[in-house]
């Protein structure tokens, strides 16, 4: 699994999610990424994402997360960067001061367990706010019209991110336990202790010495749990993630079609 993993050092958890068994084939390689921000990035790491061929990036982060952490580029790079306009932390579509998903969650969090019951709700709710949907529609789209390798990321490319590429898997009959394995790489990929060092500096400003380490680090990571529940309320809503995916999403057959032809082989 760890070699799907970029070692960049001012990105963090930049994969190939890709490469995984799916209906009628496998998952193209080189062409599905995700990652975190790139407000961090090192000359180098720009360099190595610029060979990769990135021609589309979509941003899912709210507008006060892509104005207080902008992303840096290759000097070289002429692609789109694709988003749906507002913001996807905070309830309500408001500001949130250029918060992720994760600080939102934060909030009143003292200990492992007030984290986890945080986070199991937050994902709840991630599938169903209009602008963090209104990207992942503008995302199913871009996959489906071929503009070549695409890069999917948010703040720390670990909840909004990791519900993203889930779709995905689920849309192209990646095995269950395949998705699940993806989106628990976010605990090992990479410098993972850098990643939650980086981001804990946000979350210890907001919310003080009140968190303790291990809150911390869950709220920083992932578990099946917090994925479990983002599917389960898609089902409990729609009845079956693939309706949830027709009704929400755009993604009829025609389009899950596209995605197939273009992604499996």
């Amino acid at each position: 699994m760890q070699d799907r993993v970029l070692p960049l050092s001012g990105i963090h958890n930049f994969r190939d999610y890709g490469g995984y068994t799916a209906r009628g084939g496998t998952l193209r390689t080189g062409q599905l990424w995700r990652s975190g921000h790139h407000f961090g990035a090192t000359t180098d790491d720009l360099d190595v994402v610029h060979r990769i061929g990135i021609a589309r990036v979509i941003d899912l982060r709210g507008d006060s997360e892509r104005a207080q952490f902008p992303c840096l580029r290759h000097e070289e790079w002429a692609g789109q960067v694709v988003f749906y306009p507002g913001e996807t932390a905070g309830d309500h579509g408001q500001s949130s001061g250029g918060k992720a998903v994760h600080d939102e969650a934060a909030a009143g969090v003292r200990t492992a367990d007030d984290a986890r019951a945080a986070m199991v709700k937050l994902y709840d709710k991630l599938p169903f706010r209009t602008v963090l949907v209104g990207t992942f529609r503008l995302y199913l789209q871009t996959l489906a019209e071929d503009h070549g390798p695409s890069l999917l990321h948010c703040f720390a490319g670990k909840d909004r991110t990791g519900v993203g590429a889930a779709i995905v898997h689920r849309l192209l009959g990646v095995h269950a336990d395949d998705v699940m394995a993806d989106y628990l790489l976010t605990n090992t990929a990479g410098n993972s202790e850098a990643r939650i060092a980086a981001a804990a500096t946000n979350v210890r400003a907001s919310f003080g010495p009140s968190m303790t380490d291990e809150a911390l680090r869950t709220i920083m990571g992932v578990q099946p749990e917090f994925l479990d529940s983002a599917f389960a309320a898609m089902e409990r809503e729609h009845g079956t993630f693939e309706a949830y995916a027709e009704a929400v999403l755009g993604a009829d057959a025609a389009l899950v079609a596209q995605l197939e032809e273009r992604l499996v082989v």
